[in-house]
């Protein structure tokens, strides 16, 4: 009997060691290489995400995922034929999710593209309005602006609705043909003027029939996704939703 305490008491002393150890080596990981908020720089945040609870509270969703005829869908009607549309979130100068975009498209910080196109692609699973979806696609970059920055931060959006929702992404083949002016303090009129005839469908066969998501970062006009929109519908038998991570008013 006496040993069977002792025995006991060792694999007690032993787990609270392994647990003390670990706590250490965790401790001293974190001194060193801190994990903070990408939002607000905190590091009181959980393990495996970006954005510490404050932020993910303050992030100002839309749920324009389950109804019709809202704000974004509003921005299309009579210009392209868009069977839903959907922003995850507001767009405000200056706010959270204005940081959160430039850390994307800026600072080559892909993981929190990744982290908000996982947490949109929730929202599109919610909703009834935007079922099979046979391809994501990414509004395109014209290839040297994409080169000079790396990747296309619609692309990584993509990449984390189709980790959420399993919808394939079809990268290559829609592409812009020509650069475009940047479309910051454009009218209306003059951002469409801009990007009409700037994109192209390499291989319409794979688009045939096809339910395509067009994704991009933020819509203000929409003049982009509606160049890009107008392309793919002239695939015969295309349908399109479009969906963008956040939505700003001029």
């Amino acid at each position: 009997m006496y040993s069977t305490l002792r025995t006991s008491v060792y694999i007690y002393v032993y787990k609270v060691l392994r647990m003390f150890v670990k706590n250490l080596l965790a401790d001293t990981f974190h001194l060193f290489y801190p994990h903070q908020c990408t939002g607000c720089g905190s590091d009181l945040i959980a393990k495996g995400s970006l954005l510490c609870i404050n932020c993910l509270n303050e992030l100002p969703h839309t749920r324009f995922a389950i109804y019709e005829n809202n704000y974004v869908e509003n921005i299309f009607r009579g210009r392209i034929d868009v069977k839903a549309a959907h922003s995850e979130f507001y767009f405000s100068k200056g706010q959270l999710v204005q940081h959160l975009i430039h850390q994307l498209k800026y600072k080559a910080n892909k993981e929190i593209g990744y982290y908000l196109g996982e947490i949109m692609g929730n929202s599109l699973l919610t909703s009834n309005r935007f079922i099979n979806i046979d391809y994501l696609v990414p509004l395109p970059l014209y290839a040297e602006k994409e080169f000079k920055r790396g990747y296309n931060q619609a692309k990584i959006i993509c990449d984390g609705i189709g980790k959420a929702t399993q919808i394939p992404t079809m990268n290559e083949n829609i592409i812009r043909q020509r650069e475009t002016e940047t479309q910051t303090r454009k009218h209306r009129s003059d951002r469409w003027k801009n990007v009409d005839g700037s994109f192209a469908v390499t291989n319409p066969a794979s688009l045939t029939g096809k339910n395509i998501l067009l994704v991009d970062d933020v819509i203000t006009t929409g003049a982009s996704l509606e160049a890009c929109g107008q392309t793919i519908l002239q695939v015969a038998g295309t349908s399109l939703s479009i969906a963008a991570l956040a939505h700003a008013t001029k």
